[in-house]
């Protein structure tokens, strides 16, 4: 009886193991399935992408020629790592410096005929400025040539969508990984920076983006609005949305503490014009001789830079806290 007993117990557990290595084995092979079928995804082609139109863009191969019809479409092309691959540009497009030295296919009224004589597979156009462009859109694809219409951001989130749209739409999915994972990092250490700034340091900002005589602002719904929160700023226009126009009345009755302006590229010494601006002179920035200048690009362009233009603009508002 003993030995009926031991020889059930034997076989029981002999049947156990072999069924637990029968589940390890295929929860093993399941696994492995799954990771294989994640590296063919990524970066496989053919590919649907869906476009800043909303609309289906068929890929059926990796792009080895690609033009770019926007600065910040060609800014995220370079960091993806697609400097080679890119063969033609707008005459805006001034960053990195290898944009320059590409062919340019004209302004935002881009010429075709260029454009299709570099033989592209791909072309990365914009929302912004995609209705003004149809007829040579409609152009580039009865050529056969893939267009896809990269969104308009106007926030960080929608610029990790620009990002990650054209690394979709190029293979270069895990380099847009890591370049939204280190954006994102570097403003959640800014965030925490600026947490040291208390409500009495708080700073008012205005930021001109055009100068007299018709002066523009930035409100609600824009990079530079999302970067002066980040660094605990209020901004002057805040109530406002979008880009607003305002009288210098209205400019000087908001009081800002410091002055930003973005124009530097083209107006030799903006500082300077503020201060000889007549009724100014009372306003807080210019007695305190708080008036800077900031690269509009990184404060402006969809892509990795914009938290390059964060940092500097906590620098300019706070020196002390962020000068280190």
């Amino acid at each position: 009886m003993k030995r009926w007993i031991g020889f059930i117990f034997t076989s029981f557990s002999i049947l156990f193991l072999s069924a637990c290595g029968t589940s390890e084995e295929s929860s093993s092979s399941d696994m492995n399935e799954e990771n294989e079928q994640e590296e063919q995804s990524a970066g496989e082609f053919p590919i649907e992408v869906t476009d800043g139109r909303g609309e289906e863009v068929s890929i059926d191969e990796k792009p080895e020629r690609i033009v770019s019809l926007v600065p910040s479409n060609t800014e995220i092309a370079f960091a993806l790592g697609l400097g080679d691959e890119i063969v033609g540009v707008t005459d805006y497009c001034n960053y990195p410096e290898e944009a320059t030295e590409k062919q340019s296919v004209g302004d935002m009224d881009f010429d075709v005929e260029t454009l299709l004589s570099l033989e592209p597979d791909l072309v990365l156009a914009h929302a912004s400025s995609a209705h003004g462009s149809e007829e040579g859109l409609k152009q580039i694809e009865e050529a056969g040539i893939d267009v896809l219409i990269v969104n308009d951001a106007s926030s960080f989130e929608d610029a990790y969508g620009s990002i990650e749209m054209i690394a979709q739409a190029t293979g270069t999915e895990e380099e847009a990984e890591t370049i939204i994972s280190d954006m994102k990092e570097d403003i959640i250490e800014i965030e925490e920076q600026a947490e040291s700034i208390t409500e009495d340091e708080r700073k008012t900002v205005w930021v001109e983006i055009q100068p007299p005589p018709e002066i523009f602002t930035t409100g609600q719904g824009t990079f530079i609005n999302e970067m002066l929160e980040t660094i605990n700023a209020e901004n002057a226009a805040g109530e406002e949305e979008g880009w607003i126009q305002y009288s210098e009345e209205e400019a000087v009755a908001l009081n800002p503490e410091v002055i930003i302006t973005t124009y530097g590229h083209y107006v030799d010494d903006p500082s300077a014009e503020i201060k000889e601006r007549a009724g100014w002179e009372q306003v807080p920035a210019i007695e305190n001789d708080d008036i800077h200048d900031i690269d509009n690009d990184t404060v402006s362009r969809p892509g990795p830079r914009l938290t390059e233009g964060t940092e500097q603009l906590a620098e300019l508002v706070y020196p002390d806290e962020f000068s280190n």
